[in-house]
């Protein structure tokens, strides 16, 4: 009767660490779902190639590119590389603008939106299938009463941090 026991136990510890050790996807709080053969990462510089003639604030790249390296190091455990990550995220800034949104009884915008526009080319070198290339936009309110230049850093650090998110969400998970 010991022995069938032992047995029991023996294949039942043989199908937990079988079943435990198949998997071939990590999990974080995050909720991002990353390969284990995934561990660098690269963020190209983001330039801005906003058109002329549209407003256009000269740090941009630079709080964009690293509030994504940021969102990355403090989601996942990638190590970030210069060039040539196993995951790798370039593009460009392609829109920054201000625009009229509530128009009051008197013609007069009630709300202003401003808009940010990133276009992303995101590579996956160990599951090419991931890859993708895509334009994401983001956009806060605010009343019209308001100096943009008085709440533009504010407006930025929103929009930034919505944009990233969207970013890493469509690379690590998977939506």
């Amino acid at each position: 009767m010991t022995t069938s026991i032992l047995k029991n136990i023996f294949w039942i510890i043989f199908l937990l660490t079988g079943t435990t050790t198949a998997c071939k996807v990590t999990y974080s709080f995050s909720g991002a779902s990353i390969s284990p053969e995934v561990r660098t990462v690269s963020v190209d510089y983001f330039p801005n190639r906003v058109q002329r003639g549209s407003t256009v604030n000269p740090a941009m790249s630079q709080i964009f590119t690293e509030a994504l390296k940021d969102k990355i190091i403090s989601q996942t455990n990638l190590q970030m590389v210069e060039s040539g990550g196993d995951v790798e995220f370039s593009g460009e800034i392609t829109g920054y603008q201000v625009s009229p949104v509530a128009i009051t009884g008197k013609e007069t915008a009630g709300l202003n939106r401003f808009t940010i526009t990133i276009h992303v080319k995101f590579t996956n070198n160990i599951d090419p299938e991931q890859d993708f290339d895509a334009s994401f936009s983001r956009f806060e309110d605010y009343s019209s009463t308001q100096d943009f230049s008085a709440v533009e850093d504010d407006l930025i650090r929103k929009n930034v941090e919505n944009l990233t998110e969207d970013i890493f969400n469509k690379a690590f998970v998977n939506w």
